[in-house]
């Protein structure tokens, strides 16, 4: 994580130069490593622009960028800070996601991270349910040098039907900490943040998103996988 502050990193992702290093490996749509500049202040960010999403049968085209920003936006009205500092911008690509990379402790094992990590997991897993995401794989959790967890590739969430798929199951039919429930419920109530939501997501996704709140907010526990539909994402990795 850069030590520039949280507000500068978001101003230099918004308005810096971008410049394309290449193609990100492995990844289902058009992931670049980028270098985002001005002058001699620079990062190194993911770019994902929209004319690279590959079409999906269960999600409108070319929203997935902005499932990507509005997946950070929750993150921000929580103060979980469980994802890398993201904007919504015009890049070489045209529109699209632009997130400041982190570089990965490479000898962390993310199949320790119940025993390492675990209040953070949980958020993640609550996070996951939140935004009902479809894809929380393995390799889409980061532990940076210093220790910090970070959630990442969030392109495929908010959709309104149930389609949460994890690997994260270990928290099934747990209560869910006072401190979490406290966050939810001032989401709930932030007025803000729905506006924000409201330009990136369909109303109904938007009012689903509404209704998991709500849900989590009066079971109090992390829900268990759904009977007859898949739900753990493949590959798992």
């Amino acid at each position: 994580m850069s030590p520039r502050s949280h507000d500068g990193i978001l101003e230099l992702l918004g308005s810096g130069d971008i410049e394309i290093l290449g193609l990100i490996p492995y990844a289902s749509n058009a992931t670049l490593l980028s270098r985002v500049g001005n002058g001699d202040d620079e990062v190194l960010a993911v770019y994902k622009p929209r004319r690279g999403e590959r079409p999906l049968w269960d999600f409108p085209d070319g929203t997935l960028c902005l499932r990507e920003y509005a997946a950070w936006l929750v993150d921000e009205a929580l103060g979980w800070k469980l994802i890398p500092p993201t904007v919504l911008r015009e890049g070489p690509a045209g529109l699209g996601a632009v997130q400041l990379w982190v570089e990965e402790d490479d000898e962390i094992d993310v199949r320790d991270l119940l025993q390492t990590h675990a209040d953070d997991l949980a958020r993640v897993a609550l996070f996951d349910v939140v935004v009902n995401n479809a894809d929380r794989k393995a390799g889409h959790l980061i532990v940076d040098g210093g220790g910090k967890l970070w959630s990442v590739d969030h392109g495929i969430c908010f959709a309104a039907e149930p389609k949460l798929r994890t690997v994260i199951w270990a928290f099934e039919g747990e209560p869910i900490s006072e401190e979490l429930l406290t966050d939810l419920d001032a989401l709930r109530g932030s007025a803000e943040a729905f506006r924000a939501l409201e330009g990136l997501l369909a109303p109904e996704e938007v009012g689903a998103f509404c209704g998991r709140i709500e849900r989590i907010l009066r079971t109090k526990r992390f829900p268990s996988p759904g009977h007859g539909q898949r739900n753990v994402p493949w590959p798992p990795w």
